[in-house]
């Protein structure tokens, strides 16, 4: 007796997922083929990406720092999550509690990121941000990590989103006949339901004016400026929530999955001479460094015919560009020389720490010339912020250092990436504009100049350190900063210009 078809409602049985791999089971789903393996198509993936669309559509401000970016990150955080855990609940666990942690952590770390346009006024440092909070999503959503390396862990959401519009298109294809007519009856409802509010929300505001001015207040005019940006918004945030669920249903293979072996091919004389010639002028350059420091101005007037602020200035770039290029050096090397035998172990660590000391020193020499310099010449947020930077840097080169006596780099790319998230969020918490403001008041106070139109092209952070300039220099900073202060609406109010108004 031939075999019998099945019918043509039946759906294709997801395969069972090889060991090493993290993807959920997704029961009684289609089956959509991906690049990398099969992954399901649960339910809920549209209502979750249509949810955080519409959240991120009606909150967000594209033109100023507000609270609607942190609501939209969290109406999207919490779309992704009930998704994963509706799933997680019908197939079963499949990571533990500390991959579970792990994610809640760069979750909290981009929503806290977020959080900042709700308390900072400062344009470049919420963008810098907003940045930083795309990749502790992606960090989020991976996981563990994965054998593609930390680069494309960090876009792993932007780039699955093109895909994952792909993997929404062929599923709904492939669903039942009745799926698709319940699809249909709740478009045609979702019309229904605005066509009604279209109807009576405009008569019952003609009713009451207090009902009236609710309205206005809670619905924005709409222009085609408006329309366009509801548009890119919600695109733009219910195509970045597929792309998340498109990765937790099919995530890339762990690292621990397909161990790779390194190509330790570098041997002991390969990699110390140039390291070894590195770590010796290094040190005589340090060496030079402390005759200048404890000669002071004069011997450096004599040596160099520069103020020791000149002085100080002139070697702050060079000094940051060696750090830089220094860990380009040094990882290589950690990565690709021989560590067959103990006294190889004993070399690499011994001129690795000997160099990442060294560099240390340097970063903290560098440290000090931008303060000298600023101190001289006074404080701008680059080169406030340069100096976070340069000492990101030197917490990076503490990490090197215990990745170095370990012999063991897996771990580093993230721990770098969340040292430099807490350095922003320090760096947002200190209120850059508003210390950079202070100081200069403070070397105002002592006899300096103070560039009032540097001030003025600031944001209102600073309008709190202002309360110490006279009557005529305040008023008319105030004045030159008053158009940063036109009302906010709900979705954009933020505690810095509230402070300031």
């Amino acid at each position: 007796m031939p075999p019998t078809e099945p019918p043509a409602t039946t759906r294709p049985v997801r395969p069972a997922e090889p060991a090493g791999t993290s993807a959920p089971q997704y029961p009684n789903s289609p089956v959509v083929p991906a690049r990398r393996h099969l992954v399901a198509y649960p339910a809920g993936v549209l209502p979750a990406a249509g949810f955080a669309g519409l959240v991120a559509a009606a909150t967000v401000p594209l033109d100023r720092p507000g609270i609607g970016w942190v609501l939209a990150g969290s109406a999207a955080a919490a779309a992704v999550g009930t998704v994963h855990r509706r799933v997680r609940r019908t197939a079963g666990p499949e990571q533990g509690r500390t991959l579970n942690r792990k994610r809640l952590w760069w979750v909290i770390a981009a929503l806290a990121l977020l959080a900042v346009g709700t308390f900072r006024a400062a344009g470049w440092l919420f963008v810098l941000c907003v940045a930083a909070a795309a990749v502790a999503g992606s960090l989020a959503v991976v996981g563990r990590r994965s054998e593609r390396g930390i680069f494309r862990e960090a876009l792993a959401v932007p780039l699955a989103s093109f895909g994952a519009v792909a993997w929404v298109y062929t599923a709904l294809g492939n669903r039942s006949g009745g799926a698709g007519a319940r699809n249909r009856r709740l478009g045609v409802s979702a019309a229904v339901t605005v066509a009604l509010l279209a109807v009576f929300v405009p008569l019952l505001a003609g009713a009451d004016p207090t009902f009236a001015a609710l309205i206005d207040g809670l619905v924005p005019r709409l222009d085609s400026d408006t329309l366009t940006r509801w548009v890119v918004v919600f695109v733009a945030a219910g195509i970045g929530t597929l792309g998340a669920l498109y990765l937790l249903a099919g995530p890339p293979l762990p690292a621990d999955g397909q161990p790779k072996v390194p190509n330790r091919t570098l041997a002991r004389p390969e990699w110390g001479l140039p390291v070894g010639a590195l770590t010796v002028v290094f040190a005589l350059f340090l060496g030079a460094q402390l005759v200048a420091l404890f000669g002071g101005d004069d011997y450096v007037q004599r040596t160099a015919g520069l103020t020791y602020a000149e002085y100080a200035r002139s070697g702050f770039w060079q000094l940051s560009a060696v750090t830089v290029l220094t860990l380009a050096v040094i990882l290589p090397v950690l990565h690709r020389a021989a560590r067959d035998t103990a006294v190889d172990r004993l070399w690499l660590r011994g001129l690795l720490c000997a160099i990442s000391g060294l560099t240390l020193v340097m970063i903290a020499s560098a440290l000090g010339r931008m303060w000298t310099y600023q101190q001289a010449y006074g404080f701008t947020v680059l080169r406030l912020l340069v100096g976070t930077c340069e000492l990101w840097l030197g917490i990076g080169y503490v990490l090197v250092i215990i990745a170095v006596a370990r012999l063991e780099t897996a771990w580093l790319p993230r721990s770098a990436i969340a040292t430099g998230t807490a350095a922003l969020l320090a760096l947002a918490a200190l209120n850059p504009e508003g210390l950079v403001a202070a100081e200069n008041i403070d070397r105002w106070e002592r006899g300096e100049d103070l560039d009032v139109d540097y001030l003025a092209g600031l944001s209102v952070d600073i309008v709190p350190a202002l309360d110490r300039l006279p009557a005529p220099i305040r008023d008319g900073l105030l004045d030159r900063l008053e158009n940063q202060l036109d009302d906010d609406a709900w979705n954009s109010w933020n505690l810095a210009r509230t402070r300031a108004r």
